[in-house]
């Protein structure tokens, strides 16, 4: 059942301390599953974990998040080879594709070489919701800030670009990501773009942002767009708190 428009929820959050898991589903990522309108039966939520090497324990604790949630959940993994035979066909058949953080690097490489690339914007396009947390984040986007290459943050331009703004995350909780996404920005090497405190999201319908989401009170998002005299202007957005 597709949503009714390409939608992305793209996320520094989605997932909560849990008293009986080790995480469980948060509110950001039960409105991405809402968004997709699923009746009558539990959604179809498929889980990568490409951008942490598909670890196992990453998977399990997905499952156990899952079972808790009440969603038909299952997983794509690409490690040490596809775990499915039709790629395109598994994630097409979805109502959501939720993609764990880690290595945006390195999931977006993998995501090339196995031509995830192309699907997840068939996908998109074909009414399948998108979401993900941190590297999840970021590769819808043009582009972002990431730990990729080591701990002094770096520019990644290559993201797949479905949304044509870079992306930043973790905004209030690692030093180096405002001041990097703005410099970034003010000099051109990434195009204008939003960020995101840890637990906000941003909705996306087609490449249009609808509005600002948190788990958080107190948290927000940002608009960061290079000004007339080349500098970096900030813009905080209303955000909408989820209950």
């Amino acid at each position: 059942m597709p949503a009714d428009a390409p939608t992305i929820l793209a996320t520094s959050g989605g997932v909560v301390p849990s008293p009986r898991n080790k995480w469980s589903v948060g509110p950001l990522t039960r409105y991405a599953v809402d968004l997709a309108g699923v009746t009558g039966r539990a959604p179809r939520v498929c889980f990568l974990a490409t951008a942490c090497g598909d670890q196992p324990a990453v998977i399990r604790d997905f499952y156990d998040m899952a079972q808790e949630a009440g969603f038909h959940g299952n997983h794509l993994s690409l490690f040490a080879m596809p775990n499915v035979d039709d790629v395109r066909a598994h994630l097409l058949g979805q109502d959501v594709v939720w993609v764990w953080g880690g290595s945006v690097a390195g999931l977006l490489a993998m995501w090339e070489l196995h031509g995830v690339g192309d699907v997840m914007r068939e996908a998109w396009e074909a009414g399948v919701v998108l979401t993900g947390v941190s590297a999840g984040s970021i590769c819808w986007h043009s582009g972002g800030t990431t730990d990729s290459f080591g701990p002094d943050l770096r520019a990644v331009t290559n993201g797949l670009g479905l949304l044509p703004y870079s992306n930043g995350v973790h905004y209030d909780s690692e030093e180096q990501r405002r001041p990097l996404f703005q410099q970034l920005i003010a000099d051109g090497t990434l195009p204008t773009g939003y960020a995101t405190d840890d637990g906000v999201g941003l909705h996306y319908q087609g490449t249009a942002l609808v509005e600002a989401l948190s788990e958080q009170d107190g948290k927000a998002a940002y608009l960061v767009e290079r000004g007339p005299g080349g500098n970096a202007v900030e813009t905080r957005l209303d955000t909408r708190l989820l209950t």
